[in-house]
C-alpha cells in the first residue's frame, strides 16, 4: 500500500474514533435535558449512560476476532452503516425506552469500531516506525475526543436540542463508508476456523457481569446483588479460560500471554485505566462540589486531562526514537505518579487549589502517553497480522475493565474514607451540598465545610493510591524480560521495543 494513501486512510480510521469518543463524553453533558424532555426514571438514566459501554465492553472481544475471520474492513463498513443509522434513531427517540434501545445497538456497532481500527492500521503501515506514529495519531484522537466531548456538547446544547449530540458521528461514518472501500485494505485470517458461539455467550456474559458487578458497587448500598454478578462472572470468566485452552482456533488466545512484555503492557493498561478514572471520578466531583463551578465549567477545567493524554500520546513516537520503548513507558509513568502525588496537596479553598489541581490531572495523564501509544503498538505488533484483531480486542478490554475497577474501586475507597471523616452522619458530598440549604446559614455553612474537608481527604488518598499504583507499573515495565517466542512475529517489535 503506498505510503500517501495509507495516511489518507489512517485519516478515514481516525475521524470515527474522533468523533465516537466525543459522542460518548458529550452525552454525560446532555443527560439532564434528555432525562427532562423524555421523562426517564433514575433506573432510566442509568441504563441510557451505561448500556453503551457495558455492550462495547461485552462485544469487542468477539468483534475484535469476528474481524480476522471475515474481514476487518467489512467489519468496519457493516459497524459503521449501523452506528450512522443508530446515531439518528437515538437523536430523534420519543420515550426513554426506545433511546435505550438504540443505545444497546449502537454498543454492537462500537464494538466493531476499535478493534477493527486498530488490526487494519497494522495491515496499512509495515514500517515499525510509521506503524508507532498511526497509532499515537489514532490513539490521540480518542484522548481528544473525550475531552472535547463535553465542551462540544454545551456548545450544541446551548444552540439546538440534546439530540445533536448523538448526530455529530453521522458526517464522520458518512466519510468512512464512502472513502473506506477506496482507501482501506481488506485482510483477514484465510485459515481461520468457525467462530465459537459458545466462546462467544461464554465471553459475553463473563465481561457482562463482571463490568456490571463492578460498576455497581459503588451505587448500591447492600453489595449483594453486585456480589452475586461478579461471581457469577468469575466462574463463566474461568469456563471461557478453560475453554479457549482447549480449542484449536479459539475466541481469544490466551496463549499470547507468555509474552512477558505483552502481558505487562496489558496489565499495565489496565491498572492505569484503574488509576485515571479513579482519579477522574474524584477530580470532578471537585470541581463542583468542593470548589463550586458550574458543569460546564467543570468539564472545560477539566479538559487538561484528556489533552495531557493526547499530547502524551503524539509525543511517544519521538521519544522512542531517543530511547528504548520500554523506558520511555515507564519514565512516563513515573511522571504520572508525579502528578498523582500534587492532588494530595490540594486544600479546600484557597488560591492555590485550583491551579494544583489542573497541573496535577495534565502531568499524571501526560505520563501515560507512552503507555497508551507505545504499548498498544507493542501488543498489536506482537502477533502475526492474522491474529491483529485479536490482540486489539484485548488491548481494547484491558481498557475498560480498567475505567470500571477505578470507578469502583476508588470510588468505594473514597465513599468510605468520606463517610469516616463525617462520623457517619453524611454518605455523600453531594447529600450534604443539599442538605446545607435547608439548614439555618451557620449550621449549613459548618456542615458543608466539614463535607468539603472530608471530600478533600479522600482526594488525597485517591492521589497517593493512583501515585502507588503509576510508580509500581514502571517497575513492572522495566522489568519485562524477553517473551515466550509463541510466533515469529513477536521477535522484530520485541527487540525494537529493546533497541
Amino acid at each position: 500500500m503506498r505510503v500517501n494513501r495509507a495516511w489518507l486512510g489512517l485519516v478515514v480510521l481516525v475521524l470515527p474514533a474522533l468523533l465516537v469518543a466525543i459522542d460518548t463524553t458529550a452525552l454525560l453533558l446532555a443527560l439532564p435535558q434528555l432525562s427532562a424532555d423524555l421523562g426517564a426514571t433514575n433506573i432510566e438514566q442509568l441504563w441510557i449512560s451505561d448500556s453503551y459501554g457495558f455492550i462495547v465492553a461485552g462485544l469487542v472481544i468477539t468483534m475484535g476476532t469476528l474481524g480476522d475471520r471475515i474481514g476487518r474492513r467489512r467489519l468496519l463498513m457493516i459497524g459503521g452503516a449501523a452506528f450512522a443509522v443508530l446515531s439518528v434513531v437515538a437523536a430523534f427517540a420519543v420515550s426513554p425506552l426506545m433511546l435505550i434501545v438504540a443505545r444497546v445497538l449502537l454498543g454492537v456497532a462500537g464494538a466493531t469500531l476499535a478493534p477493527s481500527t486498530l488490526a487494519l492500521i497494522t495491515n496499512m503501515f509495515h514500517d515499525r516506525r510509521q506503524r508507532g506514529q498511526a497509532i499515537a495519531i489514532w490513539a490521540t484522537s480518542q484522548f481528544a475526543g473525550g475531552a472535547l466531548g463535553p465542551v462540544l456538547a454545551g456548545f450544541l446544547l446551548q444552540y439546538f436540542w440534546w439530540g445533536s449530540v448523538f448526530l455529530v458521528a453521522v458526517p464522520a461514518m458518512a466519510l468512512l463508508l464512502l472513502a473506506g472501500p477506496i482507501l482501506l485494505p481488506e485482510f483477514r485470517d484465510d485459515q481461520a476456523g468457525r467462530l465459537d458461539l459458545v466462546s462467544v455467550g461464554l465471553s459475553l456474559v463473563a465481561v457482562l457481569s463482571m463490568v456490571y458487578g463492578i460498576k455497581q458497587l459503588t451505587v448500591e448500598s447492600v453489595p449483594v446483588v453486585p456480589g452475586v454478578a461478579l461471581v457469577v462472572g468469575a466462574v463463566v470468566g474461568f469456563l471461557f479460560v478453560r475453554r479457549q485452552l482447549r480449542l484449536e482456533t479459539p475466541l481469544l488466545d490466551l496463549r499470547l500471554l507468555r509474552n512477558r512484555p505483552f502481558t505487562a503492557v496489558l496489565i499495565g493498561l489496565v491498572f492505569a485505566g484503574i488509576a485515571m478514572a479513579g482519579t477522574g471520578l474524584l477530580v470532578t466531583q471537585y470541581l463542583q462540589s468542593v470548589l463550586g463551578y458550574s458543569p460546564v465549567a467543570s468539564a472545560l477545567l477539566f479538559a487538561p486531562m484528556g489533552l495531557g493524554s493526547a499530547v502524551g500520546t503524539m509525543a511517544a513516537p519521538v521519544l522512542a526514537r531517543r530511547m528504548k520503548q520500554t523506558t520511555a513507558i515507564a519514565g512516563g509513568l513515573v511522571g504520572s505518579a508525579l502528578g498523582s502525588l500534587l492532588l494530595v496537596g490540594v486544600s479546600v479553598g484557597g488560591a492555590s487549589a485550583l491551579p494544583l489541581v489542573m497541573i496535577g490531572i495534565a502531568v499524571l495523564a501526560l505520563g501515560t502517553g507512552p503507555l497508551f501509544a507505545l504499548g498498544t503498538g507493542l501488543i498489536v505488533g506482537s502477533v502475526p497480522p492474522e491474529r491483529a484483531g485479536s490482540a486489539a480486542s484485548m488491548s481494547e478490554t484491558g481498557n475498560y475493565f480498567g475505567g470500571s475497577l477505578g470507578f469502583a474501586l476508588l470510588g468505594v475507597t473514597a465513599a468510605v474514607i468520606y463517610r469516616s471523616r463525617m462520623d457517619g452522619t453524611s454518605d455523600s458530598l453531594a447529600g450534604a451540598v443539599a442538605a446545607s440549604r435547608r439548614l439555618p446559614a451557620g449550621q449549613g455553612a459548618e456542615l458543608l465545610h466539614s463535607a468539603r474537608e472530608a471530600f478533600t481527604t479522600a482526594l488525597h488518598v485517591t492521589g497517593g493510591v493512583a501515585a502507588v499504583l503509576f510508580a509500581g507499573l514502571a517497575v513492572l515495565i522495566l522489568a519485562m524480560r524477553p517473551a515466550t517466542r509463541t510466533t515469529p512475529a513477536a521477535t522484530p517489535d520485541y527487540e525494537a521495543a529493546h533497541s
